[in-house]
């Protein structure tokens, strides 16, 4: 415990206590009053409620749109099933800024509603609405059609024997037993949908903010940090609230079921009706995941001289077109992206593997408030973090504002707590009886691991792996502040090219957001290939 422990109060709890004191403090002394000033305020109020009801909105739609693709992806088996798996799944591991960007394309000025019809949606919340969804569909049918698909359908079966209606079967056996996921899956849209960034700074415009978005304005445009620490604290109160629910949850879901192999529950669709819900889902998934991302390629490449690469070519020089947005090509972006993230993986995947190690000895209390030790990144605005460390991390022997590793080191903060995720459960699942045995024959607690665990747990580091360079490639939060302008990562780039005006920004945007899908969809489809790969066993 010792790494992650060090790793988190150096590179997290003291930044972001800096960042808070320094609001909060005046002439040294705490000033707590502060707070009921700024949450009386009615502009605050404003965004307080906004953040709320958009994020229940927004958990609302996901269900009711995603729920039917849980039930397909659960019960039935048909051709280009794990392709479309990988398919739906792609939008979540994309940064929020391509998110943005693709429905910008979709629904902004010049997009393709604005061309076919007349109809514009950026800066309304019809817009944050549809891309939360599109973000967080994949949330659904992964935690819901998980479960679902493992749940054993003679029980639904012989309800109906007994007499009872399909409606009926399904209200009483299978949802009562499917209300501890769907509870889990909508904490967790309504987590990432409460603090969302990147999708309402872009599709938002000035009209709309959450608290992240304004905790953001407060700090790097008003320069007003006592409002910033206040909208933190309530920020980190109300995600850690949702993480305590949503961690009861889980726990009342692993006690409670008994679940089958998923092969025995899945067949080909039989009748009409479920023909037509297949059809609908596969029109979902075209319309609201492959759609938007479509539009996203198109503009990338439709110059002022028809179409072709002449945005993609733009991007290898400094000041086209009069463009003074960078200090080097924006395709170097692209460089700089992939090293911090390998990086920040590297990095990820030592405190997260040590953090996940020491969970699995389950030391009591220590080891859960260490577990949720580990969570609190989720729970803290990652703009926060980021100003943080400028104003932290700048006497010797942490004097790091100049230094490149400062993006990694705040990209693994949000990649540690998807590999400690990923590895906890097949760490745990590694028969104690080995160890002992290897120790009995004289190994060393290192040398157990070497040999015992790290075999077992092969795939699963790949899978974590591949999850913290998803996360940290499109980590955008914290890095808005911290890169430099001349090492700018792919998602800062993008939105410093939506931020300026022009129809050769706005293209180099759109193909920089392209390039950043394309890198984020390869590598969700190699996890899915060591996912299902069945060459070998855990």
């Amino acid at each position: 415990m010792a790494v992650p422990v060090a790793f988190f109060a150096l590179f997290f709890a003291y930044p972001v206590t800096a960042i808070v004191g320094r609001g909060l403090k005046a002439e040294g002394d705490w000033q707590f009053g502060r707070i009921g000033e700024v949450l009386s305020r009615p502009d605050i109020l404003d965004v307080l409620w906004f953040t709320t009801w958009q994020a229940l909105a927004s958990t609302a739609l996901t269900l009711l749109i995603a729920l039917p693709g849980a039930y397909v992806f659960a019960r039935f088996d048909f051709p280009g099933k794990q392709v479309l798996r990988a398919v739906v799944t792609v939008p979540f591991v994309l940064p929020t800024v391509v998110v943005g960007t693709a429905f910008l394309a979709l629904l902004g000025r010049g997009g393709l509603l604005d061309e076919l019809w007349g109809v514009r949606l950026d800066t309304t919340v019809w817009a944050i609405l549809l891309a939360h969804v599109f973000f967080n569909y994949a949330v659904v049918v992964r935690t819901v059609g998980g479960l679902w698909s493992q749940l054993d359908p003679r029980q639904e079966e012989a309800a109906r024997v007994l007499g009872a209606g399909r409606f009926a079967a399904f209200r009483r056996v299978t949802l009562p037993a499917l209300v501890p996921a769907v509870a889990a899956a909508a904490l967790m849209v309504f987590l990432f949908t409460f603090t969302s960034f990147g999708v309402v700074q872009i599709l938002g415009g000035p009209a709309y903010s959450t608290l992240e978005v304004e905790i953001y304005r407060q700090t790097a445009q008003l320069l007003d940090l006592p409002t910033a620490a206040v909208l933190t604290l309530v920020q980190f109160a109300a995600v850690g609230g949702i993480l305590a629910v949503h961690a009861a949850t889980v726990r009342r879901r692993e006690r409670a079921l008994k679940l089958v192999d998923p092969a025995q529950t899945s067949r080909r669709p039989r009748g009409v009706g479920q023909w037509a819900l297949l059809g609908g889902v596969l029109l979902t998934a075209l319309l609201l995941i492959l759609l938007p991302l479509g539009v996203l390629v198109e503009r990338s490449l439709d110059g002022p001289g028809g179409y072709g690469f002449g945005y993609y070519e733009a991007l290898q020089s400094v000041g086209a077109g009069g463009s003074s947005t960078f200090l080097v090509p924006p395709l170097e972006a692209v460089g700089n992206s992939l090293r911090y993230a390998l990086v920040a993986t590297l990095i990820a995947l030592v405190v997260g593997g040590l953090a996940a190690a020491a969970l699995t000895r389950r030391a009591g209390r220590l080891v859960r408030g260490f577990d949720a030790l580990l969570m609190l990144p989720l729970g803290v605005s990652a703009v926060t973090v980021g100003f943080g460390f400028l104003i932290s991390l700048d006497k010797p022997p942490l004097d790091l504002r100049t230094s490149w590793i400062l993006v990694p080191l705040a990209q693994a903060l949000v990649g540690v707590p998807f590999v400690v995720r990923t590895m906890l459960p097949v760490l745990r699942a590694v028969d104690d009886r080995l160890r002992e045995a290897a120790a009995v024959l004289g190994a060393s607690p290192l040398r157990a691991w070497r040999e015992v665990d790290l075999p077992l747990v092969r795939r699963a580091v790949l899978v974590a792996a591949g999850f913290a360079f998803a996360v940290s490639l499109g980590e955008f939060g914290a890095t808005v502040f911290i890169a430099r302008p001349d090492n700018p990562t792919l998602p800062v780039a993008v939105a410093r090219l939506l931020g300026r005006s022009g129809e050769l920004n706005y293209g180099q945007a759109m193909a920089l957001s392209t390039i950043l899908m394309l890198v984020c969809a390869v590598s969700l489809l190699l996890l899915e290939r060591i996912r299902t790969d069945r060459s070998g066993e855990f």
